[in-house]
């Protein structure tokens, strides 16, 4: 049991580190044209209402699958230490 618990606090901190450039890298992907549209006049409510589509929802549901893991990773890291 100490041996796998060893490997696990050994192992954790490098997917964790995986997870969050994963996590920044998919969420500087994403657009965010509501707000530049809002910053030069346009009602910037409309514009930032629109349906993904493709790769947009793919990396929008893939963010969340990142960020979902990166959570649990840092509670089961919270129980090894």
């Amino acid at each position: 049991m100490f041996e796998m618990a060893f490997f696990i606090s050994s192992v954790l901190p490098i997917i964790h580190i995986i997870l969050s450039v994963l996590l920044v890298g998919a969420i500087l992907l994403q657009r965010s044209e509501a707000g530049l549209g809002a910053a030069f006049g346009s009602d910037g409510f409309s514009a930032g209402f629109h349906e993904r589509r493709g790769f947009e929802k793919t990396l929008f549901y893939g963010t969340i699958v990142i960020s979902f893991l990166f959570a649990i990773l840092a509670l089961v890291s919270l129980y090894f230490h």
